[in-house]
């Protein structure tokens, strides 16, 4: 059986899902798409978006789990978005924002986390 498939969309839970929004926005300019709330208010499910490819990312916050960071351990997963634009001027943005982790200048290439420390691959639109 041959199976065909396309990606929809990515989870990551999050302890302030108004923080991360704003900051999603702001660093990336990801918009809420939709928003679906539990009856009961043990979750929120918060999918943002590009507003150019079908792809989301889904922010869920979780009522029960402690205010507390989430431990993320050694995964090494990430997200990667491409920027338009002037990439070392949105860099330096990043950087003003006291976001950027990680770069790899041999590779042209930076990390940002985001505030539950998530990180999140920035390249040019073209390289």
């Amino acid at each position: 059986m041959e199976i065909k498939s396309r990606f929809d969309h990515f989870n990551i839970n999050v302890t302030d899902l108004d923080r991360s929004l704003e900051f999603y926005d702001k660093a990336l300019g990801l918009k809420e798409i939709s928003r679906k709330k539990a009856a009961d208010g043990s979750y929120e499910l918060v999918f943002i978006g590009d507003g150019e490819s079908p792809f989301k990312l889904e922010l869920t916050w979780l009522r029960d789990h402690a205010a507390t960071p989430y431990e993320l351990g050694e995964n090494e997963s990430h997200l990667c978005l491409r920027v338009a634009g002037d990439y070392d001027a949105i860099r330096e943005y990043h950087r003003a924002m006291g976001c950027v982790c990680f770069e790899n200048h041999d590779m042209g290439l930076y990390f940002i986390n985001d505030p539950d420390d998530y990180w999140i691959e920035v390249l040019p639109l073209k390289k």
